[in-house]
């Protein structure tokens, strides 16, 4: 029996535009309230941006936001896993003496601070993912530990940047999640890790467990739960690590997937 469903956002739950459809959500979110099922957002996306996504719904998710680091429910944090302010900081000196031409996004408790100095295309794909934005002349005015630290590079440039943090691999988790996207969280901090968090908390197995994904950083992501399913824009590493694949982002695959197999469910009440 299915209790709990897990999905990532982008390319997987998000259509090519950022957005779901909210009519579908509709249906899909009573048929999980009568099978008695949960649903957690599992994504890089900050826990407030997850809210002004879906609204009032928001209250009734698990989010597991800020790339897993951050579990939030009913507008509290429940828990969260955050990197050392000191490393934190050598990281970003690092990824400057890279390139100063991909974008630094540094999330603490306070907000995803960015570079006074980033252009308006740059902060508009900030703000798709964080609904508090911060600009500072230099990250080193952060006093704060890091929730996690995120790069998007234009030129897609990430795989190869990702490699030249390797001497930090020992003490944060470092994963191009796809060529033009790093996070970077606390050792051991991933999607994986966050969701058994999420599990024990409610007493829910991986055998209960339905998930979604279609990036890199959703292999462990994979292997949480029995209903593991690729979306079919997935890449093929999450696809061959799925044990069902289905429809595309742009199809309502989550949605639809949801609802064919939770009718076979029964409700909650039976």
């Amino acid at each position: 029996m299915i209790k709990l469903v897990i999905s990532d956002m982008d390319g997987t739950f998000l259509n090519n535009n950022g957005d779901f459809n909210r009519e579908l959500f509709k249906e899909t979110k009573k048929i999980m309230k009568d099978k008695g099922v949960v649903f957690a957002p599992c994504t890089g996306k900050q826990c407030e941006r997850i809210e002004e996504l879906f609204g009032e719904d928001a209250n009734d998710l698990w989010i597991l936001g800020d790339s897993a680091t951050r579990i939030k429910h009913n507008k509290q944090f429940v828990y969260e896993s955050l990197l050392l302010n000191e490393l934190g900081l050598q990281i970003i000196q690092l990824l400057e003496e890279i390139s100063l031409d991909h974008t630094i996004i540094a999330c603490t408790r306070k907000g995803a601070y960015v570079k006074e100095t980033l252009s308006p295309e740059e902060l508009a794909i900030v703000r798709r993912s964080y609904a508090n934005v911060i600009k500072v002349e230099d990250f080193n005015s952060i006093s704060e530990d890091f929730i996690k630290i995120t790069v998007h590079d234009p030129a897609f440039q990430c795989v190869e940047t990702r490699e030249k943090l390797s001497s930090f691999f020992e003490h944060a988790f470092i994963v191009a999640s796809e060529a033009s996207w790093i996070d970077i969280t606390n050792a051991n901090v991933h999607k994986g890790k966050t969701i058994a968090q999420l599990q024990q908390l409610l007493n829910v197995t991986p055998q209960e467990t339905m998930v979604f994904g279609d990036g890199y950083n959703d292999l462990e992501l994979m292997a949480s739960g029995s209903y593991s399913f690729a979306v079919r824009n997935a890449f093929p590493e999450i696809k061959a690590a799925a044990n069902f694949i289905t429809r595309s982002n742009e199809e309502d695959a989550v949605m639809k997937t949801i609802i064919q197999l939770l009718s076979l469910q029964s409700d909650i009440d039976n």
